[in-house]
Formats: structure tokens, sequence, C-alpha cells
């Protein structure tokens, strides 16, 4: 099926699983859990506005960029700005996807290793936008030093889930 069959794109019908979904599973939840969906659809909406808004301004800073000063998307500052207005847009689909996750009840709590994914991103478009000319070496020390931070969280994390998921597939320790 296809958007000439239904009227609707995949995104469309997905949100429209998606809604269903959390209407039918709405009585068998808890207060909290219920609360958790409220506040999940909410944000999701929300965080769904920023991307729209912030692909627009993306696409016209773009376009009027490439059309109106032709030469200048060479330039460093104007590469590290489109760039940057790229990997905001990609944080916040990401943030949105995990939010996503709540709704369709695979994690009751976003999950501690996205989090640090999504803050590497965060620190990975720091260093595409910041002037290296104009910043002070200690602040780039310090996001230097938050990157190490959260990959050695983020590995610390991982080997954490690899030791539980060994554990689970082994079974039961027999005594």
């Amino acid at each position: 099926m296809d958007r000439a069959e239904t009227g609707q794109t995949p995104k469309e019908r997905h949100l429209r699983y998606l809604l269903r979904e959390t209407k039918e599973a709405w009585p068998t939840l808890g207060l909290y859990e219920r609360f958790e969906q409220a506040v999940a659809l909410v944000l999701t909406f929300l965080i769904a506005c920023v991307v729209a808004v912030a692909t627009v301004q993306l696409v016209m800073g773009v376009g009027l960029t490439l059309v109106l000063k032709p030469v200048e998307p060479l330039e460093h500052g104007v590469f590290q700005n489109v760039f940057g207005m790229i990997m905001t847009v990609l944080i916040a689909l990401e943030f949105n996807h995990t939010i996503l996750g709540i709704l369709h009840r695979k994690d009751s709590i976003v999950q501690l290793r996205t989090v640090i994914l999504i803050a590497l991103l965060a620190m990975a478009r720091k260093f595409v936008v910041i002037d290296t000319s104009s910043a002070e070496p200690l602040t780039i020390i310090g996001l230097a030093a938050a990157v190490l931070a959260l990959g050695a969280v983020y590995w610390l994390v991982r080997e954490q889930d690899r030791r539980q998921a060994r554990e689970l597939s082994r079974g039961p320790a027999r005594e």
C-alpha cells in the first residue's frame, strides 16, 4: 500500500498505529505509566515541531546562501554554520526517536546508553561549530575531557549490558 491507496504516508500510518496502540493499552497501564505515556506524547509533538522549524530554517538558510552568495559556502564559517544546523536537526531526530521508544513501551524509561550517545552527538556538533581561533585553550581541553568521559561511561554501560546479556543467555546457574 502506498500513499495513493490510503491517502497517508508510511509515517502517518505509523503515527496512527502508535496512537491506537497507546489508546488500547491505556486501561492496562498504571498511573505512572499513563503519566509517562502522556509526557512522551507531548514531548514527541514538541520535538517534532522543533525539528520541522529547524529543517525549514536549514533549507531556507542553505538555499539563500547558495542563491545569493554562491562563493560563500566554501568559507569555513558558513561551512561550520550549515553543518551545525544539520547536526542540530539530527540530534533532535535522535532524541525524538528515543522518546518514541517509550511510546512503543519497549522501554519504560529513557535508556542511559541512548542519552550518552545523544550527548556525544551534541559534543561532536560543538566541535564542528567552535571557532578555534577565538576559543580559549582551556575550553577546548574541557570539551575534549567531556567527550573522553562520555566515551568511557558509554563503554562501561555497553560492557555491563553485554555482561548481562551473556548471563541471561547462559540461563540460571546450576548448583
